[in-house]
């Protein structure tokens, strides 16, 4: 799906396309947007239409649910190279007796060699993904995973484009778009994923690097259904370090409107974008009261039940009394 402007929306914005790519940047803070500022485009992609504004319609509920765009709740476990066959047996029954919030969806992804074990054995109140495929039918390819195969296995969703395997394994843009198109062909939802290094944040270069990696995921896909984005800072992964609140909603809100703008005001509306970047029980719920912040994906908390739960049931933080 290539990327096409929006006419509509643009004529509204005063200024040139170009000038939301944010050239003049400070860390996660733009200084100058030429002739639009990031204050007045944030909150005219927050007003754009009525249902950038969701209230909870949960029977009995009085609460506002404070989501920029329409989508549920979204929290995903990322388990890495984690864990054996005895630690997993434990995080699923701690999963199975945990209370979930229901209007949350939630998936877990585990390494491939246990997939099966935790299809077998979880609540299908959880969905299961898979932290990568191939870019095509399997065949000659050596240590690859098909789309097939974990389809066969119960996988709804995969994880493309995490950091550790654009930096460490060296996936590029390109690569890792074919993936995603190739898995959404097969009706397997794709988390695409997004950030930017330490030192393209201190350069100034976040909304660049997150911009021409969405662009590289918008030109590839054939649909932006079924398609979670995940934000997730490298800088933050794993190092226990974490994006303010209003860092997160900034690059949120930034992204949300990228997507208003190069491909659709409803794509931008219900398209989930998640905070990753050592999300845990402490600090998911400030992070979740921000609009533009529809969830999580979580690493190393996820690997632990009842704070993975708490994780989820940060959505109530979302809820304001009416």
């Amino acid at each position: 799906m290539a990327v096409a402007s929006t006419s509509s929306l643009a004529s509204q914005l005063s200024g040139p396309k170009s000038s939301y790519s944010c050239p003049h940047f400070s860390g996660l803070r733009p200084s100058s947007l030429n002739s639009v500022s990031f204050s007045t485009t944030q909150s005219f992609f927050q007003n754009v239409d009525s249902q950038l504004r969701l209230s909870s319609s949960q029977k009995g509920c009085r609460a506002v649910v404070t989501m920029a765009g329409s989508g549920k709740f979204f929290v995903g476990g990322n388990w890495k190279c984690n864990g054996t066959k005895d630690s997993i047996s434990k995080l699923i029954s701690d999963l199975n007796s945990a209370k979930l919030e229901s209007d949350v969806d939630v998936v877990v992804a585990p390494p491939f060699l246990y997939i099966d074990q935790v299809k077998s054995s979880l609540t299908d109140r959880i969905e299961i993904s898979a932290q990568n495929c191939w870019t095509g039918k399997g065949g000659a390819f050596t240590g690859e995973i098909s789309v097939e195969q974990l389809k066969d296995l119960g996988c709804k969703w995969v994880i493309l484009g995490h950091s550790e395997r654009r930096h460490i394994i060296g996936e590029n843009d390109e690569f890792i778009g074919k993936k995603a198109a190739y898995a959404l062909s097969q009706n397997v939802g794709v988390i695409a994923c997004i950030g930017e290094l330490l030192e393209e944040r201190e350069a100034g270069k976040t909304f660049d690097v997150c911009f021409q990696q969405l662009k590289s995921f918008a030109d590839a896909l054939p649909s932006w259904d079924n398609v979670v984005i995940a934000y997730e800072p490298v800088w933050a992964i794993g190092t226990g370090k974490v994006a303010t609140p209003e860092q997160a909603q900034e690059v949120h809100a930034a992204v949300r409107g990228w997507l208003s703008e190069n491909v659709s005001a409803e794509v931008a509306s219900k398209t989930r974008i998640i905070y990753g970047g050592s999300a845990n029980g402490s600090n998911c719920s400030d992070l979740a009261k921000k609009e533009d912040i529809d969830g999580f994906l979580v690493g190393g908390a996820s690997l632990k039940g009842p704070e993975f739960a708490s994780i989820v049931n940060s959505v109530t933080s979302k809820k304001v009394a009416a």
